[in-house]
């Protein structure tokens, strides 16, 4: 039961990491006027960061 929970909530974690990131990234995208290659992979990699940054936030705020 334990090990179900986790993984249910380890799921819900990696959700929602998932869609900060897809928004943070095409927040990106919409707000450059011209992508290139280097453009789009330091959004990628800016969206990662404030996706990890958001969902640990949140989390933090829950344990309040």
């Amino acid at each position: 039961m334990g090990s179900t929970r986790r993984r249910g909530g380890l799921l819900r974690a990696a959700a929602e990491l998932l869609c900060w990131w897809a928004a943070l990234v095409a927040l990106w995208i919409v707000l450059i006027s011209d992508v290139d290659e280097w453009e789009l992979a330091v959004g990628i990699g800016c969206g990662l960061a404030g996706a990890s940054a958001a969902t640990a936030a949140r989390r933090a705020a829950a344990l309040e």
